[in-house]
């Protein structure tokens, strides 16, 4: 199974097309949102192209393949118009022989971790920074941006496959890989 991961979209519809244009790209089985798709926050920018009505259309059109996080910018408001669960504070998702604990990040994050064993994995976004950070014996991913990117870092995404998270470049460039 390939999983894509991607997080704070913020409503862009130029960025959330090129995300689903690389999820087709990669033919990954599901699509992992971490949060913060539609709104995009009173501390950011308007991204480019900021459509939320337009994000609502792409997105409940893949809904059987999505797996959704809130994040803090995500409110019942927004459960109301998309097609897909969207206000879990969490998901524990068991692939490749990994404990990941999928997470938005506002609330729980490296510095601040969930009740984790050793060798299990945080995933979470919000800080639109891409990481991959070991906290003793639990790491600590980020895929980074789809449409708001910090830091002087690039619009971006992950995969997960034979238990090798990729990051990657929306136009699909590896810029990093960490095997488990």
């Amino acid at each position: 199974m390939k999983l894509m991961i991607a997080s704070d979209l913020h409503g862009s519809a130029r960025f959330c097309g090129e995300m689903l244009e690389a999820f087709g790209r990669e033919a990954a089985d599901r699509l992992i949102l971490l949060g913060d798709l539609l709104y995009h926050g009173p501390r950011n920018d308007l991204p480019e192209a900021y459509a939320p009505k337009q994000v609502i259309e792409m997105l409940n059109a893949h809904r059987r393949e999505i797996l959704c996080i809130r994040g803090n910018c995500d409110t019942e408001v927004d459960q109301m118009v998309l097609d897909f669960p969207i206000l879990a504070d969490y998901a524990l998702i068991l692939a490749e022989n990994l404990r990941i604990y999928a997470t938005h990040g506002h609330v729980f994050h490296r510095d601040h971790l969930p009740p984790l064993q050793p060798g299990d994995i945080l995933l979470q976004g919000h800080t639109h920074i891409p990481a991959w950070e070991r906290t003793g014996e639990i790491w600590a991913l980020n895929p980074g941006s789809v449409s708001i990117p910090k830091a002087g870092t690039e619009r971006s995404y992950m995969t997960l496959e034979r238990g090798v998270f990729r990051w990657k470049t929306l136009a699909g460039g590896v810029y990093h890989e960490q095997s488990f």
